[in-house]
């Protein structure tokens, strides 16, 4: 059985992580790109996120998250600015994270979107009317999802 980065034990420490808002206007819709974790995953399994994850030691902050997208879903990605940063524990490791979130957009053909089966169950393009119902969402994504959409139209969003 494959172990995943997300589950490699790092007790007490600091682990950097970045996440992709990668969007797409479909017919004047704006969705985003939300892939569903593994069932098997111990670390928020069945949980659509961001696309994204560990950064290496020594590696550039960009490079290691176009590395993570294109190793999760075989695709290339342009990524702009950053966001958000947000902090969570992971119980399963025993670390702290630190995590940006980057807007970014595929610069491969959405059919050629692939999913590892040991990574992700499926994959959905949502617009921000539909975030809401997506109940396997975690409340760090979720905001930085209506916090992407927002910005994306030009408002400021403040949570808090």
């Amino acid at each position: 059985m494959t172990q995943h980065d997300s589950e490699t034990p790092a007790e007490g420490k600091q682990v950097i992580t970045a996440c992709a808002f990668i969007h797409h206007n479909f017919d004047g819709v704006e969705k985003v790109f939300l892939p569903k974790r593994a069932a098997t995953k111990k670390f928020l399994p069945n949980v659509f996120e961001l696309p994204g994850g560990h950064i290496d030691f020594g590696e550039d902050i960009v490079e290691g998250l176009k590395r993570e997208v294109m190793e999760e879903h075989g695709m290339n990605i342009s990524v702009g600015d950053p966001f958000a940063v947000f902090t969570y524990l992971n119980k399963v490791k025993g670390s702290h994270s630190v995590e940006a979130v980057y807007f970014a957009s595929f610069t491969d053909p959405l059919e050629n979107i692939r999913l590892n089966p040991e990574d992700h169950s499926e994959y959905r393009w949502a617009a921000e009317e539909e975030i809401e119902a997506l109940t396997e969402l975690s409340g760090e994504e979720r905001d930085n999802t209506y916090k992407g959409f927002a910005l994306l139209r030009g408002e400021p969003h403040i949570f808090g």
